[in-house]
């Protein structure tokens, strides 16, 4: 039986690391975002999501 597709997010960072705690910080080099304006696309699943939800005011979500 096939799997059902699962849903993808694109992640941007829209704001630089100044200021920021290193846990934040690290979040955002374990999403795979280095630069301001760098995108990655990642499964929607729970780990994800949280990562996310960590640096929610640093990113930019959007389902595709």
């Amino acid at each position: 039986m096939a799997k059902a597709k699962q849903k993808q997010i694109r992640i941007t960072l829209v704001r630089g690391l100044a200021g920021t705690l290193p846990k934040q910080r690290r979040t955002v080099k374990a999403l795979g975002l280095g630069r301001i304006s760098s995108s990655v696309v990642h499964d929607a699943n729970p780990v994800i999501l949280g990562m996310v939800n960590v640096v929610s005011h640093l990113v930019n979500v959007e389902e595709i």
